[in-house]
């Protein structure tokens, strides 16, 4: 009977040390949920204009002849020719390069009228100086006028690009926090707190677009981070 009442008090006091380690830990939970209370999250934009630094331009000429022979000698002169207009404006061999050609063979198709082959080829530009390859492109109409037939090359058009993203950066990543900040701030001051340091930051994305469609040379280059801060009394 003893050892049963013994057996009965261990029990119950293992019981009640259990109870009082649950509340031991429900009050370290409530603790910890009532410091995450005092965080706030916020975004911070960063967003700026810059000039592309890298022009690809894309000179797409058709040709045609009744032998391939002939077709070869035309091809080459347009390209020459191309390639003439180029350097005269300052571009270096190194910037000029020429694909192949897409040769045609159109006497299966009942064209009786034309010339039998037509061939399609590309001289590609390769420049920083982007102005100067906008500047290039108004007066190309100087090729047609020479008996070169360009045509509007959809498949590989005209590219302006912004390669320096690493320079701006950190800057930008800087901009992003300072209006994260703002926003905490005005946050804090709506709750009557304070905004103390960074809990976390995560850094999102850089998106790089042009400005509008009709100038594809500028860019947008934009981030948004997204910074949590804690909040002091």
């Amino acid at each position: 009977m003893t050892n049963g009442r013994s057996a009965a008090a261990i029990m119950g006091l293992l019981v009640a040390v259990g109870l009082a380690l649950a509340g031991w830990f429900v009050a370290q939970a409530a603790t910890t949920l009532r410091g995450a209370d005092r965080v706030v999250e916020v975004k911070g934009l960063a967003e700026r204009e810059v000039p592309a630094d890298l022009a690809l331009w894309s000179l797409a000429y058709t040709t045609t002849a009744d032998d391939l022979e002939t077709l070869q000698q035309r091809l080459r002169a347009d390209g020459d020719a191309i390639t003439g207009f180029l350097r005269g404006r300052g571009f270096t061999a190194g910037q000029i390069t020429r694909a192949p050609p897409n040769i045609n063979d159109r006497q299966g198709y009942g064209q009786q009228d034309a010339e039998r082959y037509q061939a399609q080829a590309v001289v590609l530009l390769r420049s920083e100086d982007v102005d100067a390859v906008r500047e290039a492109q108004q007066d190309s109409q100087e090729l047609v006028a020479a008996g070169v037939s360009l045509n509007r090359n959809y498949e590989y058009p005209t590219e302006y690009l912004f390669t320096s993203l690493n320079a701006i950066k950190p800057e930008m990543i800087a901009e992003a926090t300072r209006s994260a900040r703002d926003a905490a701030e005005q946050f804090a001051e709506d709750s009557g707190a304070e905004v103390g340091g960074i809990r976390r930051a995560r850094q999102g994305y850089f998106s790089i677009e042009d400005r509008d469609r009709l100038s594809p040379h500028i860019k947008r280059v934009r981030v948004v981070t997204t910074v949590e801060f804690f909040l002091q009394d």
